[in-house]
């Protein structure tokens, strides 16, 4: 969400043409988000760690999405989760 605030309300165009990069899949209201600026691109990092995240919902949207399954990635936040337990709930 605050890729969005700092992006600023640029015309839609502009958010049609760009490339939001993610660490994992969206959540909910990163994607509500992606959808109401009218992204048309979304890559993330891997979608293993919230398997029901918002990639679904944005391609079936028509927002092109590539999931790019990186294992550093992956590893990334499986770390976390075990390092910080408390600032991480998957349910």
């Amino acid at each position: 969400m605050s890729t969005f605030d700092v992006a600023g309300r640029l015309p839609r165009s502009t958010y049609a043409a760009a490339t939001l990069y993610t660490t994992l899949t969206p959540c909910d209201m990163c994607t509500g988000a992606c959808l109401w600026f009218g992204v048309g691109r979304v890559v993330m990092g891997e979608k293993r760690t919230v398997s029901n995240g918002g990639h679904d919902i944005l391609r079936g949207r028509g927002v092109e999405v590539v999931d790019m399954d990186d294992k550093e990635c992956y590893e990334m936040l499986q770390k976390f989760l075990k390092d910080y337990p408390e600032k991480w709930r998957l349910d």
